[in-house]
């Protein structure tokens, strides 16, 4: 029976479910139409505002001063991205984009339509600023957001909600302060990181799976007592230099090229010469490296092993987990010390991996990026890590566009959270968590 045709045969169930289906399409196709007309209502608003046409780009690091860059007649790209962006506007109305990959493609193609005439239109009409290759910026701020969103990956697909992701952020970045100095080497930073991820992983399921503490709540309560332990603990450094320099002025993780390791820095240092993407992937710090390797690592054991397998069935059904023998509460606590494996070395990132030492409140509320990230992505860790890089991305475009002035410097600062809420408020839509997230489990 097709589902598009309803008899008198047909069951109650099988009339809602068509329904059901009849609904989202429309929801589906007026979403699309509505996004894809304000697009091209925006292009063409950008098209009819460019005075001088001509920009300057360049595609590496720029060397010199007077490497000033190659030109363009940008409002030709513009009406081109116009014209993409109608077209899949009068795709839309007729309902002819397709549901899966190629609708997603086509998505994706007016999304950088909408970038690139958006780019065009700020840096036009500007005689000395070059459009540079924002991608190496992106995937540098975006490094801590994965992190975390690897963390609330495995936690919440074990069943247990992990708001306490900036409070690791927090104690993760101190500590790799703290031994980074005392080490006087920026990988032991990683491993103070490391160790004060776990330790409020440790609190977390202590209270959340031993005592039943509400998890929301919990999570607020450890992202507290995160901010003012790392508080005090930074008053209680002395201003004397030499103890200061001894505790809290960690050496800095160096790019690949230049971190003098025997394999990894000559071999990472040919990569970099790949045009655009070699520097956006390969002249980084070790903790960027890493970063690759965790996403294909979680991903892995999500997916792809029976402890996976295990900690995705005491998300969804603990209850079914245990009659078969799955001791629930010792998966999660191994899924939640693990993810604060990977929580710390985000905080490890805002000390050792950019700033140097640690400042108060040095995550500024990147734990909770990463974890609307986790939404977005639909707890998939590679979904979730590409929900990050879109958030760093928004990061380093507004760091570049704030000297252009064509937009007010507030909403540019704004930017990055605005897009976070529209993005999980709007393309994401309704979205469904595992089925036992937050629910503590106790054996009958």
């Amino acid at each position: 029976m097709s589902a598009a045709v309803v008899t008198e045969q047909d069951s109650p169930r099988e009339v809602d479910v068509v329904d059901v289906r009849d609904r989202a399409d429309v929801r589906r196709q007026v979403k699309l139409v509505v996004v894809f007309a304000i697009v091209a209502a925006l292009l063409l608003w950008f098209a009819l505002d460019i005075n001088d046409p001509t920009v300057k780009y360049i595609t590496g690091e720029r060397v010199t001063a007077d490497d000033r860059g190659t030109e363009l007649n940008g409002l030709n790209l513009v009406w081109g991205c116009l014209g993409i962006s109608v077209i899949a506007l009068l795709l839309a109305a007729v309902n002819r984009i397709p549901r899966g990959i190629l609708g997603t493609l086509i998505s994706i193609l007016v999304g950088i339509a909408f970038f690139v005439g958006f780019i065009v239109w700020s840096y036009a009409d500007q005689t000395t600023l070059v459009i540079a290759n924002p991608l190496p910026g992106t995937v540098k701020l975006a490094t801590p957001l994965v992190f975390g969103a690897l963390a609330g990956c495995l936690c919440e697909r074990a069943g247990v909600i992990n708001i306490a992701i900036e409070g690791q952020f927090l104690t993760g970045a101190f500590f790799a302060s703290v031994f980074s100095s005392m080490f006087y080497s920026a990988e032991m930073g990683l491993v103070g990181g490391i160790l004060a991820g776990v330790a409020i992983a440790s609190l977390l399921a202590v209270f959340a799976m031993r005592y039943h503490v509400n998890q929301v709540v919990l999570g607020v309560v450890l992202i507290a007592l995160s901010t003012g332990l790392t508080s005090f603990l930074l008053s209680q450094i002395p201003d004397d230099p030499k103890i200061k320099g001894y505790l809290n002025e960690p050496l800095i993780l160096a790019p690949m090229p230049d971190a003098n390791m025997p394999i990894l820095s000559p071999v990472a240092e040919t990569l970099t010469k790949i045009p655009v993407l070699g520097p956006t992937l390969f002249n980084q710090t070790l903790l960027v490296y890493i970063m690759y390797v965790s996403v294909v690592f979680v991903t892995v054991l999500m997916f792809q092993t029976k402890w996976g397998l295990r900690v995705r069935s005491v998300g969804e059904h603990p209850k079914a987990a245990d009659t078969v023998g799955i001791k629930v509460n010792r998966v999660r606590w191994q899924a939640v010390l693990l993810g604060g494996v990977f929580a710390g070395l985000g905080g490890a990132w805002f000390t050792v991996g950019s700033t140097g030492s640690f400042d108060q409140d040095a995550s500024a509320g990147n734990g909770f990026i990463a974890l609307a990230a986790v939404i977005m992505g639909r707890w998939h860790p590679v979904w979730a890590s590409l929900s990050a890089l879109f958030f760093g991305f928004m990061w380093t475009l507004q760091s570049q566009l704030a000297f252009l002035g064509k937009m007010p410097p507030e909403l540019l600062r704004a930017s990055p959270y605005l897009a976070t809420i529209i993005a999980v408020a709007g393309f994401v839509g309704r979205v469904r968590p595992p089925a036992a997230d937050g629910e503590p489990y106790t054996k009958s």
